[in-house]
């Protein structure tokens, strides 16, 4: 009865403690979902008019944008490696399942948090070495051809789009060593299964 106690003392404790970092973990998650949402949908309507306003420009005035290739080509490193994170959020990332969906549940959910680990690791070094980069590119004072723009500004995207993908993975890691059910991502049950079901 008393190591019972003390085990239920202990579940309690953690609970206790797991409660205000799953809220901080949360509030975390859904700032980065606010910011990749407004850098994305403004990114890729900019690309978009953009692109549409070059044409224009060049069929109706026989003049193009002078910068439209270039500021396309800052909006693609831009929309390319926020999206990283997006995909992470959303578990819509491509993944090699044929060993983890022959798994029973345990150890779907053990792959998983390695894979996530893993994953989140491999992010965060990424992160690292483009800082690096980006870094050497501020201290040469690179500039963009024609609209003469720092260079580090373009690529300043690389390093936070690892970075929040790292975090999106970690936070994945976490979810499934507290969840009961498999997560591939912080927000997304693994339904693959019930996907199944439903087709057949």
């Amino acid at each position: 009865m008393a190591a019972d106690g003390r085990s239920g003392g202990i579940v309690d404790a953690l609970a206790l403690v797991g409660r205000p970092i799953g809220r901080a973990l949360h509030l975390l998650d859904r700032g980065i979902a606010k910011f990749e949402w407004i850098i994305l949908s403004y990114g890729v309507l900019i690309m978009a008019a953009n692109s549409i306003a070059n044409v224009a420009g060049r069929y109706l005035f026989n003049h193009s944008l002078y910068f439209s290739l270039e500021l396309n080509q800052f909006l693609m490193v831009l929309v390319t490696f926020m999206g990283l994170g997006y995909a992470a959020r959303q578990g819509r990332h491509i993944r090699m399942s044929a060993i983890y969906d022959q798994l029973p549940d345990i150890g779907r959910k053990t792959l998983m948090i390695i894979i996530s680990l893993v994953t989140a690791a491999a992010m965060f070094v990424l992160a690292y070495y483009s800082v690096s980069y980006v870094h050497r590119i501020w201290v040469l004072e690179k500039v963009t051809p024609s609209l003469r723009a720092p260079l580090w500004i373009t690529y300043i995207w690389v390093p936070l789009g690892f970075t929040i993908t790292g975090i999106q993975y970690a936070l994945t890691a976490w979810q499934n060593l507290r969840s009961p059910e498999v997560y591939v991502s912080y927000e997304k049950i693994d339904s693959y299964e019930e996907a199944e079901d439903a087709i057949m």
